[in-house]
C-alpha cells in the first residue's frame, strides 16, 4: 500500500460561525461544498488539500495537536495576521525544518506557518 497526499483534516469546533469566519475571512480559505451529514459543519479547500469544520460544542483543543500551513513568506504572514489581530507567536527557525510561527483558532486549536528551509 502506498499512501497518497493528505486530503483533508477534521477540526471539532465550539461555534461554527465564529470558526467560519476566521477561516474564511481571516485565512482566507475557500468554502466549498459539502453534503448534508446530519450535523452542523463547512468544508474549505487550503491548496490541494481541504479543512472540514465540525460544531462540536464542548470540544477542547488537544495542547500541541497541530498541523500547518505552507507559507512563502513567514514574516508577512505573521504581520498580516498580526494586523487582522490574530494572536501569533514570533518566527523561529527550526534545525533543517525552515521557520515556523504558531497561532489557535477560535476554539483553541493549533495552527502551524511553515516557511521551509530552500
Amino acid at each position: 500500500m502506498k499512501l497518497g497526499n493528505i486530503h483533508h483534516v477534521s477540526l471539532d469546533v465550539r461555534r461554527l460561525d465564529e470558526a467560519s469566519t476566521f477561516y474564511r475571512d481571516v485565512l482566507g480559505l475557500e468554502e466549498i461544498e459539502r453534503p448534508d451529514l446530519g450535523f452542523p459543519g463547512l468544508w474549505l479547500r487550503a491548496g490541494a488539500q481541504q479543512i472540514h469544520l465540525m460544531q462540536a460544542e464542548d470540544a477542547a483543543a488537544p495542547a500541541s495537536q497541530h498541523f500547518a500551513f505552507h507559507v512563502d513568506d513567514l514574516d508577512t504572514a505573521v504581520a498580516e495576521l498580526q494586523s487582522r489581530g490574530v494572536r501569533v507567536s514570533a518566527p523561529r527557525s527550526i534545525p533543517g525544518g525552515g521557520r515556523q510561527s504558531f497561532l489557535r483558532d477560535p476554539s483553541g486549536n493549533l495552527i502551524e506557518l511553515n516557511e521551509p528551509s530552500e
